[in-house]
């Protein structure tokens, strides 16, 4: 189900995006690098991170009276004791490696309301054997104070939570070095206070088969060093990596992570999510983007601490030659659509702090990405204003209102109120990693395609209320407009025709 990320910057056939990693992850951050306060209208940028990796998990050192007691000595009791329980059972898993039988399909399929609970020093461990820990499709199944580790799920599978159920709870949990995802995840599941470290593709996988999932809460987690097995070089333009990829996910609260290190893309939303809420983050030292919010709706992202992504593949394509301002947040083809209900009727992006990144923020649309176009790589996928896609095609797609409601747009996006900072000493980086973007390709196929030449990178950058405003900027910042060939300094960003960043103040010789 991994999507590509795709840029089209110039006439020509498309070029799948491949994205690299190349980096080494810690669970600490370096020395002298704790993120900078700022203040804000609402709360401010995370002033502290979740090192929930460091230490153990502090679990009950007695079992809980009603609970049943696992023992690490007896391979498979837990998913034995599981199916011979009711459902609603507590389990108390003893300190010690509890292993699974060794099948491959041998797992836990948990029952409705069951509650596991580690001792402290208990962990399950798949022994590069078994592909998954936790399945069925039961609900509000709780996990507690557990390591869950070396399983071996397959791509785009996850080894707790594998079928997708709703309800369930990961708190104060270890899910680490698994192959596939660490986690899948279900409508109002919650995840807490827990490390996701060292997976082979995400640490979390929020897709749920029929696009079902809503009301998810990921809140003071640390999500660290995942995407180890680098699908991206392995699977070229695959886009099915980032510490976590979410899918068609409607409400979610993504607030207090310390998302650090991954190869790849820090947070993903890729495909018709809606109503995000991502605040309170420390966002850092990720190879790709710090946030992806690809052909999306309605987002609040605000008061988060940004700093050090994208130095591995900003540099990598500047290297090469290639002038696309890859950047530390990308809007990709995602935008504030008031008919679609949400918090907010826009892509509202205010209160953070954004420091020596590679690259700002870049809002981007694909002229020839739309409903039923061979550039949609959401294969099958449509908007979610159009509900049978066999309708955008020609020749109604030339006019209202289908002409507007096939195609993700970029649009109602508000940026306000932030602070960007830019040393390019640290960076070490020159002219090129310094850009603020609104652009667009040039429209080229299909045949029959109504979105040809330049009408879609006029209308980002002058008809689709995109705002930048009342920002403060720190070092040598540029910024460009329409396409890649356009870059302009602050006076002209704010002058005609764009009327850029009114309010905002620019000190091109203060860096980060």
């Amino acid at each position: 189900m991994g999507m590509k990320w795709r840029h089209w910057v110039v006439p020509a056939a498309p070029l799948a995006l491949v994205l690299l990693a190349a980096t080494g992850c810690t669970s600490t951050p370096d020395a002298g690098a704790e993120p900078a306060d700022a203040p804000s209208a609402t709360r401010a940028p995370a002033t502290s991170v979740a090192r929930v990796c460091a230490g153990p998990a502090a679990g009950s050192a007695k079992a809980p009276a009603d609970a049943v007691t696992v023992d690490p000595g007896v391979v498979g009791d837990l998913a034995g004791k599981t199916k011979s329980s009711p459902p609603g059972t507590t389990f108390w898993l003893r300190p010690g490696k509890h292993r699974l039988e060794p099948d491959r399909y041998a797992q836990v399929i948990a029952k409705k309301g069951n509650r596991y609970l580690g001792a402290p020093g208990a962990v399950l461990d798949g022994g590069k054997k078994n592909n998954y820990a936790f399945s069925g499709t039961a609900r509000d199944v709780t996990i507690r104070y557990l390591t869950v580790q070396h399983f071996v799920a397959p791509p785009d599978e996850g080894v707790v939570n594998h079928d997708m159920a709703d309800g369930w709870v990961i708190e104060h949990a270890k899910i680490q070095y698994n192959s596939g995802a660490g986690l899948m995840a279900g409508a109002h599941q919650q995840v807490r206070a827990s490390c996701l470290r060292g997976n082979g593709q995400y640490g979390m996988n929020a897709y749920k088969t029929g696009d079902s999932i809503r009301g998810l809460v990921v809140e003071d987690n640390e999500i660290v060093g995942n995407n180890t097995d680098d699908w991206e070089r392995r699977k070229p333009g695959c886009g099915c990596t980032g510490g976590i990829k979410f899918w068609a996910v409607n409400g979610a609260e993504i607030r207090g992570n310390w998302v650090h290190g991954n190869r790849g893309a820090g947070l993903w939303a890729d495909n018709n999510n809606n109503d995000f809420r991502i605040e309170g983050n420390l966002l850092e030292a990720n190879d790709g983007a710090a946030l992806m919010y690809e052909t999306s709706y309605n987002a609040i992202i605000r008061n988060n601490t940004v700093r050090r992504n994208n130095w591995v593949e900003g540099r990598k394509y500047a290297d090469r030659g290639d002038n696309f301002p890859y950047a530390t947040i990308y809007v990709s083809e995602a935008g504030g659509e008031p008919r679609i209900r949400a918090r907010t009727d826009k892509i509202e992006i205010h209160g953070n702090v954004l420091e020596n990144n590679w690259n700002g923020i870049t809002l981007w649309e694909n002229a020839d990405r739309f409903c039923n176009s061979p550039a949609n790589t959401s294969t099958g996928y449509c908007t979610l204003l159009v509900k049978d896609t066999k309708r955008c095609a020609k020749p109604a797609i030339a006019t209202a209102p289908l002409y507007a409601d096939c195609r993700w747009k970029t649009q109602r996006v508000d940026i306000h109120d932030n602070r960007f900072l830019l040393d390019t000493s640290v960076v070490k980086c020159g002219t090129e990693c310094g850009r603020m973007a609104v652009l667009a390709n040039y429209g080229t196929y299909p045949k029959w395609s109504p979105y040809k030449g330049k009408r879609v990178a006029d209308a980002i950058a002058h008809k689709q209320h995109n705002r930048w405003h009342d920002n403060v900027y720190g070092g040598p910042w540029s910024f460009v407009a329409e396409n890649t060939d356009q870059r302009f300094d602050s006076v002209q960003w704010q002058g005609i025709p764009y009327r850029q960043d009114a309010g905002s103040t620019f000190a091109p010789r203060a860096g980060g």
